[in-house]
């Protein structure tokens, strides 16, 4: 009956329309886990939002630590984030890039590139309106040397290149091809596609149209997962609950605000709604769609400890 009732009052809340907020306070502070040193969880709150959250900071110069991007293994291509933790070893597990979950098996929107195996190339193009748009959207990677990078990119003959900015796309002028000539070779060894960016070059910059999101549910308040990295090569894992009477989700634009105040001079939109999920310790932080239940996802980051993968 209470989860009933939550439910219902979570549906009404929702129907409000929400004013995105230029600034937003959070009440930060640090979450006790069984974590090695270097990787620090922090839950916050914003209770006038209403807003839930919580960070993952990895310390990226720790030669025990390192970050990989896992695909499910299963059957039907998905896992739910526990699982993943179970099946691989990791310390933290946040879910990752956007599938077609009805799609059996799973498949992956966009890039995904999973220990030097390119698992699927990128779109290279959408239907947005009736009209193609040619696309580089965001994408997260790891480099051989374990650094981390977010970069706008797309594949071409099983290779994946960087541009310096997305295309120029806006709702009714799409761009109607891809240049590679003005890209360069993009060397990572594991990569997702997800987006839009969020923070390029240490600025806050949104680029939802560039990327040809506009005109989807992915532009409004929703539950949220980003990713990102400072200059001292940490790296930051958020997780915003939404849909929820105690929170309510955020905009890209918010969530841009909120990974901005962990230093972060790239950052990335995952994956969101009821994907949103980050699991620590074995244990799951959040609540997807206001409950416990993990939804089964394709494609996740995972944290590991003296790089134990098995």
């Amino acid at each position: 009956m209470k989860q009933s009732i939550l439910f219902i009052l979570a549906i009404l809340f929702a129907c409000e329309p929400a004013v995105r907020q230029k600034e937003i306070q959070m009440n930060w502070h640090e979450f006790d886990l069984d974590l090695p040193n270097g990787i620090v969880i922090y839950s916050g709150t914003n209770k006038s939002m209403p807003l839930n959250a919580w960070v993952a900071t990895v310390d990226l110069n720790q030669v025990q630590i390192s970050v990989n991007v896992l695909s499910s293994t299963d059957k039907d291509r998905k896992e739910s984030p526990l699982q993943f933790m179970e099946n691989s070893g990791a310390r933290i597990i946040l879910n990752g890039g956007y599938f077609l979950m009805d799609h059996q098996p799973a498949q992956h929107v966009g890039l995904l590139k999973t220990n030097g195996n390119l698992e699927e190339a990128a779109s290279p193009s959408v239907i947005r309106d009736q009209s193609r748009y040619f696309i580089n959207r965001g994408a997260f990677g790891i480099k051989n040397d374990g650094t981390v990078d977010i970069a706008w990119c797309s594949t071409k003959n099983d290779s994946i290149f960087e541009w310096d900015a997305p295309l120029q796309n806006r709702p009714g002028l799409p761009q109607d091809s891809l240049h590679f000539q003005t890209a360069k070779f993009w060397d990572v060894k594991d990569a997702f596609h997800a987006g839009p960016v969020l923070i390029n070059d240490g600025k806050i910059n949104v680029t939802v149209e560039q990327e040809a999101f506009f005109n989807t549910p992915i532009a409004g308040v929703q539950p949220r997962s980003a990713i990102g990295y400072t200059k001292d090569n940490v790296l930051i894992l958020m997780v915003v609950d939404g849909r929820q009477v105690d929170s309510r989700g955020v905009y890209l634009e918010e969530l841009a605000l909120l990974m901005n105040q962990f230093n972060c001079i790239e950052a990335l939109n995952l994956d969101g709604g009821g994907s949103s999920a980050m699991v620590a310790d074995s244990r799951l932080l959040n609540r997807p769609g206001g409950l416990t239940l993990q939804r089964e996802i394709m494609s996740v980051i995972g944290i590991f400890y003296n790089n134990y993968i098995e």
